[in-house]
């Protein structure tokens, strides 16, 4: 892969879009930087889907801007050269293989026939190329689909929802190639709802509620600030020391004989304190919360379809 021009971004600015009285996106403004891997993310109905559309021209936004490197991706004289987009891994014809289905492909932006076969390598599919792709499975077909994302070499790339199907052998190369475009200086823009996946990916996450802008930070900014960040203490004078901590206003929840997690008090209040009364500590452990529990904080509010938290036992 080439070097990626170090201007080369995603921005919207006031970005908005409506379908008659239903508006999907509202308002939204950030830009996707080069050289990072910026996660996207939100509940289902939040917009995601509409705002990569409209950032590919596919959706029109009723107002606002999106570009991409400074222009509308539109306006674009090699599209795939620019940009490389997976939205829907099933967007390819059932009877062809995947070998002419990306030649098909390639040839709309003069994309050479070994481009083709360097992305059918890159991508895990030289075994496969022949077969139609109406008979792959979700996790063959999604690598289809990134490969067509690749045969321009862009400068960009937008995956949403890539590992869906994947093995544990394809997440981890997904993960390790979207990582090492963006240390090549690429622009790149990862959307999934596997929180544990993203955490490890990401270092930038823009978070999406109904269509707004919930949050546009660095992963560990947003862990930093989440609810849930405790301390875990293990002590033989553990009642001892919830007398000290007590009045001062944390919660102490006791999880074994001798442990407890602490919230609301400093890892070092809590150390200077059990010192000063004689207090031995066996483990002193910031413990932070994880991107799912983050992400359920920062969307409680922003969820359209939220399923019921029981069931009804049968009888």
């Amino acid at each position: 892969m080439t070097k990626a021009t170090v201007d080369t971004m995603i921005e919207a600015r006031n970005l908005t879009k409506s379908y008659g009285d239903k508006t999907a996106v509202r308002n939204l403004s950030f830009r996707v930087e080069p050289g990072t891997v910026t996660g996207f993310l939100g509940p289902n109905g939040a917009g995601k889907s509409t705002t990569m559309r409209m950032i590919v021209g596919l959706d029109r936004p009723t107002s606002g801007s999106v570009t991409v490197n400074g222009r509308p991706y539109v306006s674009s004289s090699a599209p795939l050269h620019e940009v490389g987009i997976l939205l829907d891994a099933k967007a390819a014809h059932p009877g062809r293989t995947a070998r002419n289905h990306l030649r098909v492909i390639a040839s709309s932006n003069g994309i050479s026939n070994r481009r083709v076969d360097e992305v059918i390598e890159l991508t895990g599919l030289g075994a496969v190329a022949g077969k139609r792709v109406g008979k792959f499975s979700l996790g063959m077909g999604q690598r289809v689909g990134i490969a067509a994302a690749l045969l321009g070499d862009p400068k960009v790339v937008i995956l949403d929802e890539p590992v869906n199907g994947l093995d544990p052998e394809g997440v981890q190369w997904v993960r390790q190639m979207v990582r090492s475009m963006a240390a090549d200086g690429r622009t790149v823009l990862l959307s999934s709802h596997l929180m544990e996946e993203m955490s490890k990916t990401a270092d930038r996450i823009i978070v999406l509620g109904k269509g707004e802008l919930i949050a546009d930070a660095s992963v560990a900014e947003i862990l930093a600030q989440a609810d849930g960040n405790s301390v875990r203490v293990r002590t033989n004078g553990l009642d001892r020391l919830a007398q000290i901590l007590a009045p001062l206003g944390g919660t102490i929840t006791t999880t074994a004989a001798d442990t407890a997690e602490i919230t609301g008090i400093p890892l070092e209040q809590i150390a200077e304190l059990a010192s000063a009364n004689g207090i031995v500590l066996y483990e002193l452990t910031a413990v932070q919360a994880s991107l799912e529990e983050a992400f359920f904080a920062l969307t409680h509010d922003a969820v359209e379809y939220r399923t019921s938290n029981h069931t009804e036992s049968s009888r």
